[in-house]
């Protein structure tokens, strides 16, 4: 019977775990909500009281390989410490992977969240036919994973893969974490609600907007909201999502010229718009990027499926990263293993 594993999605307000055989099978998917306000040893212990819980459902169908783990922020791979995670206030610099394991008593994978559904996409998703993959994701802010050759490229510290903060304007709108301009400042759900709040205080009140129409109907304004102003045609939300499409091609034509990779994948609740940004993007990344002149699908000399560069939207929605997790305790060593 073949083996599973455990996928952990520990967010700042929901909490997901899996239970995921070798061949990608799921075979069972619990949610519930973080609350982080009772402490971080409250989740941890919520958490491996779930995982117990499925555990035990499942062991008499295989053996457990492991435990995957992706967690918003920064961790040092080699100690499973979380040194800093904006999503889960208090957790600086706390041993995440000791105290599951402690309670545990079994082998604990820990990742990056974004690195982790940049792996389910590859293990299962759009890049499931290729060997190595960039994506991004686009959220709350805006993540990014590289995995080369089937394994996470983790970088010198396990800090790879932050292409959030690229830089597309410089001196451009101001961001958290100290630049200006960064690709999170003008292609997250956070950054379209800002461009759209922006963009109708210079309006006229009477003016025909659908946009201003949502924004002063609508409390809870969001970057859903702007898009389906978009298809209907405002101009003013289509200006934004051609912004959105602009920073992306600049980002992405940056990536393809630095990596030369396969695949490109844009996934996260923003890329739902993928019709309102992609026309935008190609035609920044043509203009940007002399490799993917070359290597794209339209290319004059193209040499074949398996060395054409593809830019295409995430497959797998928000499994991405509780399928990503699971694969980690599969890949063992191959994956957690990072550059010196």
């Amino acid at each position: 019977m073949p083996s599973f594993a455990i996928g952990v999605d520990l967010g700042g307000t929901s909490l997901r775990i899996s239970a995921v055989d070798e061949h990608g099978t799921l075979l069972e998917k619990v949610t519930t909500g973080t609350q982080v306000s009772k402490g971080r040893d409250f989740v941890i212990d919520e958490m491996c009281s779930v995982i117990e819980s499925v555990v035990a459902k499942h062991k008499g169908k295989g053996g457990l390989l492991g435990i995957g783990i992706g967690v918003p922020g920064i961790i040092d791979l080699d100690t499973g410490m979380l040194y800093e995670s904006p999503n889960l206030p208090g957790w600086d610099h706390y041993p995440v992977r000791e105290e599951i394991e402690r309670r545990l008593h079994t082998k604990v994978v820990l990742e990056n969240d974004a690195n982790a559904a940049a792996l389910g996409e590859k293990w299962l998703g759009a890049a499931r036919d290729y060997p190595s993959m960039c994506m991004l994701t686009l959220g709350t802010g805006v993540g990014g994973g590289i995995v080369l050759n089937e394994r996470i490229w983790h970088g010198m510290t396990g800090m790879a893969g932050e292409v959030g903060h690229m830089n597309v304007e410089p001196g451009g709108h101001p961001c958290n974490c100290g630049s200006h301009g960064c690709i999170e400042q003008y292609a997250s759900a956070t950054a379209i609600v800002r461009m759209a709040r922006e963009a109708l205080a210079n309006l006229r009140p009477d003016s025909t907007s659908i946009l201003l129409r949502d924004i002063s109907s609508d409390k809870e304004f969001s970057s859903r909201v702007v898009y389906q102003a978009a298809v209907q045609g405002d101009a003013t939300a289509q200006d934004i999502y051609h912004k959105v499409g602009h920073a992306l091609g600049i980002t992405v034509a940056d990536l393809i010229n630095a990596f030369n990779l396969n695949m490109y994948v844009i996934g996260g609740g923003v890329a739902s718009a993928w019709e309102a940004f992609a026309p935008s993007m190609m035609e920044e990344i043509k203009k940007r990027s002399f490799v993917y002149r070359n290597t794209g699908p339209d290319a004059k000399n193209n040499l074949g499926p398996k060395k054409t560069t593809i830019v295409t939207r995430a497959l797998m929605g928000t499994d991405a990263g509780l399928f990503g997790a699971a694969r980690l305790p599969m890949l063992g060593s191959e994956v957690v293993e990072h550059a010196h």
